[in-house]
């Protein structure tokens, strides 16, 4: 029996001895033919190749970085010098407009210095009284220009004619205007639609309406808001039919027999920067030196 166990036990390590031997032979023979090699090279081709292409993504991601950044640079760079233009050309677009808007009232007083025969003289207003009840303006033309004391100021706004005031005093650049709203500004007017007479005045203050007296209860049906009135011309320091305002309110006082009249000035005082003095006694001088009175006489006698 424990001879059969032992030829029994040699038999297997035989086996397995035999199998190694198998397996050993299988693994030369595929050294031998290669296999191996090139199962190896495989695998370090795919290694280098994952390896390859993580360093071509990094370069890729660094570089499109970097040119972002500096595309977003020069784009900063764009958008700065744009906005730099942008503020130069607003700044162009409101300095014509203010050049064509002061073009267009220089062309009204012009169109109306052109139209009258009185002598004028176009005046800048430099500065403004600050006493309220007596305030005064100041132009920038006295008697080296042929301003005179007592002369009659009126302005061109939109198109409309309207008394701005008197000279009251003269120096030689510069002279002093009493303007409507002026507490001591007594002015003859009329009602251009009735004809009615009466004297304009003021309150003090370019913000309240001007006054106007003597004018007959009677004629209160033929009055209406909105009713112009004009220059009487009667006292000679202004031209006759120049605007002064318009009517803004009635009231009846029972207390006396002329109605007391509010009238809203033609003239937007807060507004004004430009004035043409004109003379009520004295005519223009044509471009030879000549007055156009002395021309026709001329021309009546040629």
């Amino acid at each position: 029996m424990q001879k059969d166990k032992k030829s029994h036990f040699k038999f297997r390590i035989q086996e397995l001895f035999l199998i190694i031997l198998v397996l050993a032979s299988g693994m030369m023979i595929s050294f031998s033919s290669g296999g191996f090699v090139v199962s190896f090279k495989n695998i370090g081709f795919t290694i280098f190749s994952v390896i390859g292409k993580g360093i071509s993504s990094v370069t890729y991601y660094v570089r499109d970085t970097v040119t972002s950044v500096q595309k977003l640079a020069k784009l900063n760079k764009e958008y700065e010098l744009l906005s730099e233009k942008l503020k130069d050309y607003e700044y162009m677009q409101r300095t014509n407009a203010s050049i064509r808007k002061e073009n267009a009232r220089l062309k009204e007083q012009l169109g109306f210095v052109e139209s009258v025969q009185q002598k004028t003289i176009p005046a800048n207003i430099i500065s403004r009284g600050a006493d309220n009840l007596h305030t005064t303006i100041i132009i920038d033309k006295g008697s080296r220009e042929g301003i005179k004391k007592n002369m009659s100021v009126i302005s061109v706004q939109g198109g409309n004619i309207g008394i701005v005031g008197r000279v009251i005093s003269v120096g030689y650049t510069t002279s002093e205007v009493m303007p409507l709203y002026n507490i001591n500004c007594t002015v003859s007017a009329r009602i251009q639609n009735t004809r009615d007479i009466g004297l304009v005045s003021g309150n003090g203050s370019e913000d309240i309406s001007l006054s106007m007296k003597y004018i007959k209860k009677k004629v209160i049906g033929e009055l209406h808001y909105g009713d112009v009135v004009v220059t009487s011309g009667e006292n000679g320091n202004y031209l006759k039919d120049i605007p002064l305002g318009t009517i803004s309110k009635i009231t009846v006082l029972d207390y006396d027999s002329s109605l007391d009249i509010e009238i809203t000035p033609i003239v937007n005082f807060s507004r004004l920067e430009y004035v043409i003095v004109i003379s009520s006694t004295e005519l223009k001088e044509n471009p030879a030196g000549n007055t156009d009175s002395e021309t026709k006489g001329e021309d009546s006698n040629g």
